[in-house]
């Protein structure tokens, strides 16, 4: 636990003339919780997609464990990533659309999986079609995706969509026991009250740029 495990220096992303990151300037500590707030269209999102690797910035570099993003790694290792709606197969159950994606890699194995599904409050018996699932219950599908090969980092990019109060409830408790276990995890919200309760630095995205604030928003 400890150092900058991800380093943000001077990011500007711009689409044709609309320039969506400026001079974005950020170090992100190991074994945390960093949150990020603003509003929709604020450019949270695509901070966290130059991150990820999925989109290329237009200037600046970004590092994440020491290597630069787009340069020596295109999608850094050991990231679990939750950004927008996760993507399922529906006409198969979460069980069966986590062992799809397991075998990608084959890391795990199906009692991993399992113990996943059930550290998100899903049922790994449950023969529902992901396509009958609730809002709710992709999020959590989603959030046992990004954990499941037990990755270093974490970004998730608004959690909470569609779980009702139990629901966040219980995937805040799990972020936080994942913190416990030294786990970096980078959060999108727009909910003050997640990120009072979870967050041990916080930002704010407003047009492009990014600016610390004190927590206990």
């Amino acid at each position: 636990m400890g150092g900058e495990i991800i380093q943000v220096r001077e990011v500007c992303k711009s689409f044709g003339k609309a320039e969506v990151l400026k001079q974005v300037t950020v170090n992100f500590e190991a074994g945390k919780i960093h949150g990020i707030i603003g509003r929709n269209g604020s450019g949270k999102t695509v901070l966290f997609k130059c991150i990820c690797g999925f989109i290329p910035v237009t200037s600046g570099t970004i590092l994440v464990d020491g290597k630069q993003v787009g340069k020596e790694v295109d999608i850094p290792r050991d990231m679990g990533i939750i950004i927008e709606s996760p993507g399922f197969l529906p006409g198969y159950s979460g069980f069966h659309n986590l062992r799809f994606l397991a075998k990608v890699r084959n890391r795990i194995d199906d009692e991993k999986i399992r113990e996943t599904l059930r550290f998100v409050g899903l049922d790994p018996k449950d023969k529902k079609h992901v396509g009958k699932y609730s809002m709710g219950m992709r999020q959590r599908l989603g959030l046992a995706q990004a954990i499941m090969e037990d990755p270093k980092i974490l970004i998730l990019d608004e959690p909470m969509n569609g779980l009702d109060k139990h629901g966040v409830k219980e995937i805040r408790e799990c972020l936080l026991n994942l913190r416990s276990q030294g786990k970096t995890i980078l959060i999108a919200s727009h909910n003050a009250e997640d990120i009072r309760i979870l967050c041990d630095t916080v930002y704010e995205m407003d047009g492009g740029e990014l600016f610390p604030i004190a927590n206990g928003i």
